[in-house]
């Protein structure tokens, strides 16, 4: 991904003399064509961690004796694996070919698809999602890999906006979609994943380039991944198992083994060629900062998403589509924000934009636990709540990616970008693991004041995130502070905005 990075953001150090020329990969199509084979590939792997979210109760219907507990995993199979493996997946794509990776992860997402569907347990869900999650991590990366250098260098910048804005475009789709979709049945959130995927395929040797690194990096550390894995994974058994397992021995137990997991992955990839996580951009406060803010808010979105499905679907008893329905004005509103969070974050900082927009969203918390009772009251109260969180979320996640890339030097953009996502996955999986163990298995007299606690939980979350971002304030193209990696000079942004 390094030799891609180095194309990613254009440098000028002297008068404009006009684009330079542009040699375009053998084998490529239309830049249009090109975009829009990896846009469906992206959007369907986004689509379907919203997807799923609402199709959960619908899914633990299915399964006789499922908890909360253990349908969580069915979410955080598919972000741990995803997580860990979505830098390696980019880095071998550097060295086997980009397409070739690409074209695997899609046909490992469609595999795991079509299994997902026809799952005949619960066990067997899991380790399908698991293959999909494999199989979108190898997607992810190698989609951008193959994006920039089908592109004349002045339209990169605007096709990194256009990319990432397919997340919110997923998220927008996701709830809508998935409770039509459980209507018919929950299997349908998967089976429509497998025809979508054949056209991906279909255009994958049709119009994209097989791309290379020609200096032939080191292979990825696929030790470090599992190792990666393992941690997450038992920090998330001990959060999710916590209220049944009395938070005795075995909780503590495995917290200390993700801990030491941790701190073998910290030692492992300060010495590794080809890291899980390169420690030249951890360094970097601007990118630590906003990385630990994304981990910290995604995981507070990731924990109010599932809620509200939970609690619409099981305290209100609004049918999987009714929840869908009443759910999508929240990505709708992100959906719109986002494109001026990027430009305001270019204007005033991403600190501001990114804290702002974390606030909004704590205080969509705050009107939850003052607001929402036994009684369905959507219009007036729940309907506002999501008004103002949606809103939240689409000033914030663009900020946490320009303030993490924003000192970057241009050869760690793609990295950069990887890395941070790796992070948000992270504090998805570990949000989704402290709602269940929090909201635990409340009565109907308990139940508002435990899902407030998931709130007031959220809310805490969220602050910190807010006070993590807010030092970052120098605007992407300024030049940089002592210490940070950033070249000066670095006039276009990712929203393609010259400086």
């Amino acid at each position: 991904m390094a030799n891609l990075d180095a194309q990613a953001s254009p440098i000028t150090t002297g008068p404009s003399v006009g684009p330079p020329p542009f040699d375009r990969p053998p084998g490529a199509g239309p830049p249009g064509a090109v975009f829009a084979v990896l846009a469906l590939a992206v959007f369907i792997s986004t689509l379907d961690v919203f997807i799923v979210s609402i199709a959960l109760p619908a899914i633990q219907a299915g399964f006789e004796h499922a908890t909360v507990a253990d349908m969580s995993w069915v979410l955080n199979a598919y972000a741990i694996v995803f997580a860990a493996l979505l830098v390696p997946a980019g880095k071998l794509g550097d060295i086997l070919g980009r397409r070739r990776v690409f074209a695997a992860g899609m046909v490992a997402f469609t595999l795991g698809s079509a299994l997902c569907a026809a799952a005949p347990s619960l066990g067997f869900l899991v380790a399908a999602r698991i293959l999909q999650g494999a199989g979108a991590a190898a997607v992810t990366p190698t989609s951008l890999g193959l994006l920039l250098p089908s592109l004349p260098p002045q339209r990169r910048a605007a096709a990194i906006g256009a990319w990432s804005a397919l997340g919110a475009i997923g998220a927008a789709s996701g709830p809508s979609l998935g409770g039509l979709l459980t209507q018919l049945s929950w299997h349908w959130i998967f089976t429509i994943n497998i025809p979508l995927a054949v056209i991906v395929l279909a255009g994958t040797y049709r119009f994209l380039p097989e791309i290379r690194d020609p200096a032939r990096p080191p292979l990825p550390d696929g030790i470090g991944a599992l190792l990666l894995v393992t941690a997450v994974s038992l920090a998330t058994l001990g959060l999710v198992q916590g209220p049944s397992w009395s938070w005795d021995g075995r909780v503590i137990g495995c917290f200390a083994v993700a801990a030491v997991l941790t701190a073998g992955l910290a030692a492992r990839s300060r010495r590794h060629l080809a890291p899980v996580l390169e420690w030249s951009i951890v360094r970097v406060p601007a990118f630590a900062l906003s990385s630990l803010s994304g981990a910290l808010f995604s995981g507070a979105f990731s924990a109010m998403l599932l809620g509200n499905v939970l609690f619409l679907t099981g305290i209100w008893h609004y049918t999987v589509l009714e929840a869908g329905l009443a759910l999508t004005p929240g990505p709708i509103m992100a959906a719109v924000f986002a494109p001026f969070a990027g430009k305001l974050a270019h204007r005033i900082g991403p600190g501001l934009v990114g804290g702002a927009g974390a606030l909004l969203f704590g205080a969509a918390a705050v009107m939850w636990v003052m607001l929402i009772g036994l009684e369905p009251a959507y219009w007036s109260r729940f309907l506002p709540m999501m008004l103002i969180g949606g809103t939240g979320v689409g000033l914030a996640l663009p900020a946490f990616t320009i303030a993490a890339t924003a000192t970057l030097a241009p050869a760690k953009l793609s990295t950069g970008i990887g890395a941070q996502t790796m992070f948000r996955q992270i504090g998805s999986t570990l949000g989704v693991a402290a709602f269940v163990a929090v909201l635990g298995t409340p009565t109907r007299s308990t139940v508002i004041g435990v899902y407030a606690d998931t709130r007031w939980l959220m809310l805490a979350s969220v602050v910190v995130a807010a006070l993590a971002l807010a030092p970052i304030r120098r605007r992407p193209g300024s030049p940089p502070t002592p210490g940070t990696t950033a070249a000066p000079n670095t006039v276009r942004s990712l929203d393609g905005e010259q400086r």
